[in-house]
């Protein structure tokens, strides 16, 4: 079945403001990688890279997306405001020209002790029919909630056929109302479950959880930092300064936190930008 890649990066991140004033969502670090690259490393553990087969959208500080990708994969930019999940796909019907999609959301971060990047999530594609809509997925807390589909929450990463995807006007619009109920629906939609551990990024308290996911049991600090103060859990990028005490936080590359500061639970950019987290967010596990 030939398949291509969509990594959806064009959104705003309104959640995680005022980081993403400065700073695109899906060029956020987790783990000092920035989420986008995560994506794009993931489908490449999967043969799914290069701009023939994998296509980034943006249009929020769009030109830090494009620059940031080059030449890794085919790029869609969207004039004016954001398209939406299913605006983006109907934007690139061109590119994606009768093939199947596997569409990732660049703020979707998934980690699995027991497979690398790729491997992970390539049970979506295993035995697949090209007709029917996959969701990666975890069960859910309460599986009659809305939101869920068949007693599980999205994970980040969903296959379409090319049937489905032709339909989609280049407007706004979003995949759950477009493509996913409708599929549901009529019996063509499947929940392939996900193992490991998942965060959406895209509030303060999962994009916090899931860089302390990221250095695992101590803290991650990049070796082009200059850490003089005590770190205790946290993650601290290149070119971060850290004079004072850093505790379950994130400082950003470049980032400063003065002598006698205590920086915790928290997200520190620049001099200045502090983000509390409002408490460690669980992660969805299978």
């Amino acid at each position: 079945m030939d398949v291509c890649a969509v990594v959806l990066a064009a959104g705003e991140g309104t959640r995680l403001r005022p980081l993403t004033e400065r700073v695109p969502k899906a060029l956020c670090p987790v783990g000092n990688v920035p989420l986008l690259d995560r994506a794009l490393d993931r489908l490449a553990g999967i043969g799914l890279a290069g701009p023939e087969r994998v296509a980034v959208n943006a249009c929020y500080l769009g030109d830090q997306v494009v620059a940031h990708v080059g030449s890794r994969a085919h790029l869609s930019v969207e004039p004016g405001d954001p398209l939406g999940t299913a605006g983006g796909l109907g934007n690139l019907r061109d590119w994606i020209a009768g093939r199947g999609v596997l569409v990732g959301n660049a703020d979707a971060y998934l980690a699995d002790r027991g497979a690398p990047p790729g491997p992970d999530v390539a049970a979506l594609l295993d035995g697949w029919d090209g007709r029917s809509v996959r969701l990666l997925g975890q069960p859910a807390d309460d599986p009659a909630a809305p939101g869920t589909f068949s007693g599980h929450r999205f994970v980040g990463f969903s296959l379409l056929p090319w049937r489905l995807v032709r339909a989609l006007p280049p407007t706004f619009g979003d995949l759950v109302r477009a493509v996913w109920r409708p599929a549901e629906a009529a019996g063509a939609l499947e929940v392939v479950p996900y193992r490991g551990v998942f965060y959406d990024t895209g509030t303060p308290a999962g994009y916090l959880a899931a860089n302390l996911h990221a250095a695992g049991d101590g803290s991650l600090v990049h070796p082009a930092a200059t850490v003089t103060g005590p770190v205790d859990r946290a993650v601290v990028g290149p070119g971060a300064t850290v004079r004072g005490a850093v505790t379950r936080a994130v400082v950003w590359p470049g980032a400063t936190v003065r002598e006698g500061e205590r920086l915790t639970d928290a997200i520190r950019a620049g001099d200045d930008v502090t983000v509390p987290a409002g408490g460690i967010h669980r992660p969805g596990t299978a």
